[in-house]
């Protein structure tokens, strides 16, 4: 299954079932919304049964595409977890996941725009294979790992790397502005997923290919960081995981490139969606 939710950022948000046709069938008779306090089981076996031809139609055109999932509790990150990008980077393989966090304001929309506040220097991009996690998960083995699984989404992981490595401290410090996190346009049930571990991902920015990857290449694996994960905190359902970025970030070029006000960014994973966005002035957005 497909699942996203169309409507404005403060607002009623509409959940929807993407059918085989593209077409958003609304979902509000079976369940309010898509979020921390209805996601499981029980509501994704619900939707499942439910006769999608039965249910309304939602017209797409000049609506919003909100995240597929309602503010979650937690965001967390995975650093360095491609084999190529920790070699672009110049840092060794790490033998454990390296987790991080997110500011959950940091969440948005896939098609919202990326803010731009007038003391960065070093605005980057990372396209990434996000994770929501459906059921509360502690201490899970690996072989049990994906039963906590309610799907997967695309994540942009916008990062300022100046305050990330140049200002001391931790790096959620580079990964917490507001709009640095544009998550979806779907949710894509794992079911519906073939090979997690292979799916392709690319980045272009201004129409110029920056990063192409695959998740094969991913050094710690969806049931590795799951089971990982939960020997040290209780995941809810609802928690994004953002699982890491293939090569091709603007700190690693040479000589580094960064986004500026104007530039517009696009990026995709292998049947989760695409999205696009735009950098835009902080100021300007808030007036």
């Amino acid at each position: 299954m497909k699942l996203m939710r169309l409507g404005p950022r403060d607002g009623k948000k509409i959940p929807c079932i993407v059918d085989d046709s593209g077409k958003a069938r609304d979902v509000s008779a079976i369940v309010d919304d898509f979020g921390p306090q209805t996601l499981g089981p029980e509501l994704l076996a619900a939707l499942r049964a439910a006769d999608l031809t039965s249910l309304p139609p939602v017209e797409m055109t000049d609506q919003r595409i909100a995240p597929p999932v309602a503010q979650p509790r937690n965001i967390w990150c995975i650093g360095l977890n491609y084999s190529d990008h920790a070699a672009e980077a110049g840092m060794d393989i790490p033998a454990e996941p390296i987790l991080f966090n997110k500011s959950s304001a940091t969440y948005c929309g896939p098609h919202d725009d990326i803010l731009y506040s007038d003391s960065m220097t070093k605005l980057d991009w990372e396209v990434e294979l996000g994770i929501v996690i459906g059921k509360t998960t502690l201490a899970v083995t690996a072989d049990k790992a994906m039963d906590h699984v309610a799907g997967f989404v695309v994540v942009n992981d916008v990062s300022e790397r100046a305050w990330q490595l140049e200002r001391g401290g931790q790096w959620v410090k580079g990964k917490s502005f507001p709009n640095f996190c544009p998550t979806g346009p779907w949710l894509v049930t794992p079911d519906a997923v073939p090979d997690v571990q292979d799916l392709s991902m690319w980045l272009d920015v201004n129409g110029r290919r920056m990063q192409a990857g695959n998740t094969s290449n991913m050094i710690f694996d969806v049931r590795t960081i799951i089971s990982y994960m939960s020997e040290f905190c209780r995941l809810e359902p609802g928690d994004l995981i953002c699982t890491g970025t293939p090569p091709g970030v603007g700190s690693g070029m040479k000589p580094p490139t960064f986004l500026a006000v104007g530039d517009r960014v696009t990026l995709g994973v292998e049947g989760l969606g695409e999205q696009r966005q735009t950098v835009v002035p902080y100021a300007e957005a808030v007036t």
